[in-house]
């Protein structure tokens, strides 16, 4: 049995709201069809996060089920999709009749009957190979009730207790079916989860998945059944132990990701040992970060562009010279190029114009989450009363990211 784990593909996804990066992901799944012929890859997974937004659009449907189907015409039998936190599992699930019958299976979200996340995924010779409890993203309300007048520490307990049951469940389900199917078979999990010991950077664009105080779930929640444990959401490739990885996702999702290695993960099993080897996938567009005084970022532009090569450059100019022509200046330092600039930060301008008792910032640098805070303390919020509204804000803005 050969594992391909993938996940966080984020179809759709734009640079700064303004760089639609469909030609990247093409190269990507192009890439991706021909290192799973290649390796005469059994099995892929999917992880979670398949779509930026929970309405995709049309190019990224298009992308998405012309690769589905062309993985099955490769002869990899069987493909397991579940839905991350960005993904709507209503959109997800609709095809899942269709898909099915191209030993597609997709869940997601949590099932009504959970023995459904449970997936034999049999061979060759139609005889069961693998077991994969295809466990997505799971929400609060998929989990656990919530209790009146409940504590914050209270009720992260009771979301990750309820997110170890549920583990803890389809474990058990997977042991009664490798036992019944008589073999050493793999027993495959997957996940869409903050776990302890993931990479990730700071504004990398990856949300909290749960509100109250659960920042990341410690790795003992998944049963020693389970041979493997596929995880997505974190985009950084990460060993969180022999059994468990992040394999990232495969292109970067902001410039604070411009330079890292990115991976699918190929795991090869003699009967249920596995052995884990990351497999590097290529640049299709480079990304780079430029920050310095004015010699700093000329000298590195000039370098660009002598290169030849396509590169999107975000510029943090921080020397000590008021620049107020910083944009004119750089845009004339690339011009007739293919250094392509997507955003200018002239920290040392800003400094000259905030007031004393103003700060301006550009809504490109705030999130959702930033602007609420600044609305709390504009608005002189006690700070008793800060912390339950923010966690209340971020609960309502995670049930309308899921309902789109």
């Amino acid at each position: 049995m050969r594992l391909l784990h993938t996940s966080d593909w984020h179809l759709g996804r734009m640079l700064y709201t303004k760089k639609e990066r469909s030609r990247e992901h093409a190269a990507f799944l192009e890439w991706l069809l021909e290192t799973i012929d290649k390796n005469s890859v059994d099995l892929l997974i999917i992880a979670g996060d398949v779509f930026d937004t929970a309405s995709p659009g049309s190019t990224s449907q298009k992308m998405y089920y012309d690769f589905l189907v062309k993985v099955r015409n490769l002869g990899c039998n069987n493909v397991v999709i579940i839905g991350g936190n960005h993904d709507s599992p209503s959109f997800l699930n609709a095809p899942g009749g269709i898909l099915s019958a191209m030993d597609v299976h997709v869940i997601g979200s949590a099932c009504e009957n959970i023995e459904d996340e449970v997936i034999t995924i049999t061979g060759a010779d139609n005889q069961p190979a693998a077991i994969v409890c295809a466990v997505p993203f799971l929400r609060e309300r998929d989990i656990s009730r919530f209790t009146e007048k409940e504590s914050y520490d209270d009720r992260s307990k009771r979301i990750k207790d309820g997110i170890r049951n549920h583990y803890e469940a389809v474990a058990a389900i997977a042991e009664a079916k490798r036992d019944e199917a008589g073999g050493n078979i793999p027993v495959i999990a997957t996940g869409h989860l903050s776990v302890s010991g993931g990479k990730r950077y700071e504004d990398d664009g990856v949300r909290e998945t749960y509100v109250g105080s659960i920042e990341c779930i410690d790795s003992d929640i998944f049963p020693k059944t389970f041979d493997y444990v596929a995880l997505g959401h974190y985009h950084v490739p990460s060993v969180i132990s022999d059994r468990v990885r992040y394999c990232g996702s495969p292109i970067p999702m902001g410039f604070i990701e411009a330079g890292q290695k990115k991976c699918v993960c190929l795991v090869d099993f003699e009967q249920n040992i596995p052995d884990i080897r990351n497999l590097e996938i290529p640049v299709f567009q480079r990304l780079e970060s430029i920050s310095g005084d004015r010699e700093t970022i000329g000298k590195r532009l000039s370098e660009l562009k002598g290169s030849g090569e396509s590169v999107w450059v975000e510029i943090l100019y921080d020397g000590k010279d008021v620049f107020p022509d910083l944009t004119t200046w750089a845009n004339e330092m690339t011009a007739d190029s293919n250094v392509e600039i997507l955003k200018i930060q002239n920290r040392m301008y800003l400094n000259e114009v905030l007031t004393q008792n103003e700060e301006i910032h550009s809504l490109d640098d705030l999130s959702k989450f930033d602007v609420f805070e600044k609305l709390l303390a504009k608005n002189d919020i006690p700070q008793e009363q800060r912390t339950g509204l923010l966690e209340s804000y971020k609960e309502i803005i995670q049930e309308l990211e899921i309902d789109k």
